[in-house]
């Protein structure tokens, strides 16, 4: 049984994390599946224009495998889980986490290296690093506090505290919060809005927003100059289209 199960539907990649028994807890060896799927798709530009990530059953995951720990399971290299994470922000196409019941620590940094977050109404997100005396390691520390502000990152990881899906939405953690029936449908919706636009577009925004993160505003918008790839390919196409309305 695949550890992580890929389905494609009109252009999306959809990316179900498959240990539902174990709340889709992140072994060792879901991550090298992951990554597998990430790598491929990462190629696939003419076919996948967005991609879905979620987990199966009840939970997104609750996060880092702690039996696998335990029993001495490893990844290939030191740092793959989170290089992992890195890859997923490098993919050219956007990517959206569906997450429902917990969101936990190592999850929850998997959850915030995708672009955007549709949260279901059971979702529960916690970094709980301090409850096991651990530090984070792929990135919570750099990506939570780019993502909802310094203050509430630093009282969520010292605090460990549990952040339910309508919080998430107003703390900037999550974009929407929906019944978790409807989480799949919800996330496929905004996904093939997203599709509509120009995908050389999609591409476009995301790598020169990511690229700016990494520069104050006056290097960032000459970076954007500098970077910004211009018309695609579609261009003319579009225009000619709307002309004709």
């Amino acid at each position: 049984m695949a550890l992580v199960e890929r389905r494609d539907e009109d252009g999306i990649a959809i990316l179900s994390l498959n240990r539902p028994e174990a709340l889709n807890a992140l072994s060792p060896t879901l991550f090298v599946e992951l990554r597998e799927h990430i790598d491929t798709i990462a190629d696939q530009i003419d076919s996948v224009g967005c991609v879905i990530l979620r987990g199966e059953g009840r939970s997104f995951s609750a996060g880092n495998d702690l039996k696998a720990i335990q029993t001495g399971e490893r990844a290939p290299s030191p740092h793959f889980q989170a290089e992992t994470l890195e890859a997923i922000e490098r993919l050219p196409q956007p990517v959206i986490a569906a997450v429902q019941g917990h969101c936990y620590t190592g999850s929850l940094e998997l959850a915030i290296a995708c672009d955007l977050l549709v949260a279901g109404e059971s979702a529960k997100f916690s970094d709980t690093h301090g409850k096991w005396g651990m530090s984070p390691t792929w990135g919570m520390s750099q990506r939570l506090p780019r993502r909802i502000g310094l203050l509430p990152a630093k009282e969520m990881m010292f605090s460990g505290r549990v952040v339910g899906g309508p919080e998430a939405v107003e703390m900037g953690l999550a974009n929407k919060c929906v019944p978790d029936e409807e989480l799949l449908d919800e996330t496929i919706n905004m996904a093939r809005g997203f599709l509509e636009n120009s995908w050389f577009t999609l591409r476009a925004d995301k790598m020169l927003i990511n690229g700016g993160l990494d520069r104050t505003l006056g290097d960032g918008v000459r970076w954007e100059r500098e970077n910004s790839p211009g018309r695609g390919p579609d261009m003319e196409e579009r225009l000619a289209a709307f002309s004709k309305k």
